[in-house]
């Protein structure tokens, strides 16, 4: 079965919503929501949703036998990361002490109790849900059209923290700078929900579904190293 656009099935997410959103933006794309590896393997684009914990994440890719369809589609196509589906790109998370993918260098971190306050001294809740100003850090062809500052919709009480900068594309506040976006070469992922975020949203993902990478930049490192 070869399709468009490959929404990746692990039985965690509402993959529901992200693969209506897609089809929104691009109605004559073939959308499919697969667990196959065949399939994702074959597919011209592929979606990485999730929700829920890491180490529960983890152990459906494993279970489902996706583990490696992923990491290849990262390497090799373009790819895009939402919530959980960007946070276990990293090597490690705190939540559950899980080892991830490591397609990325750096880790996942929860959002520390002790700073969990704004400006005023009220204290903040976690996970942090709800709408978030998202400020670029880079130009990339996901951000076409969409304003700098957007407001996009968060639920997650973790956060990347990658060990190489330059693959930060953007960031937003809670109540310090986090991540909340990261790039490399046929790669884009963010921690918010670009399929609940509107406007914005649906702008980012019809930048993702006729996004061409260079063919410079369409292939990571085979070798197992990291993307550069």
């Amino acid at each position: 079965m070869s399709v468009d656009i490959a929404v990746i099935d692990y039985g965690m997410g509402n993959l529901r919503s992200v693969s209506k959103a897609i089809e929104h933006v691009a109605p004559a794309a073939t959308v499919a929501v697969t667990s196959d590896p065949a399939v994702i393997t074959a597919a011209g684009r592929v979606v990485f949703p999730g929700q829920g914990a890491a180490r529960d994440c983890m152990r459906e890719i494993d279970a489902r036998g996706l583990r490696q369809a992923i990491v290849d589609a990262a390497r090799s196509k373009p790819f895009l990361g939402i919530c959980m589906g960007m946070q276990v790109l990293f090597e490690h998370s705190e939540e559950g002490d899980t080892a991830c993918l490591g397609i990325l260098p750096g880790s996942v971190q929860r959002f520390p109790h002790e700073a969990m306050h704004d400006g005023r001294g009220n204290k903040l809740k976690v996970p942090h849900m709800g709408w978030n100003n998202v400020h670029q850090v880079v130009p990339h062809p996901l951000w076409t059209g969409i304003e700098e500052g957007a407001r996009f919709y968060f639920v997650h009480s973790y956060f990347v923290q990658p060990a190489s900068p330059e693959v930060i594309a953007g960031f937003s506040h809670y109540p310090f700078p986090f991540t909340c976006a990261v790039a490399s070469a046929n790669m884009f992922a963010v921690q918010f929900h670009p399929e609940k975020s509107q406007n914005a949203g649906l702008t980012l993902l019809g930048n993702f579904v006729t996004w061409n990478p260079g063919a410079s930049e369409t292939a990571c490192d085979m070798s197992g190293a990291a993307c550069a």
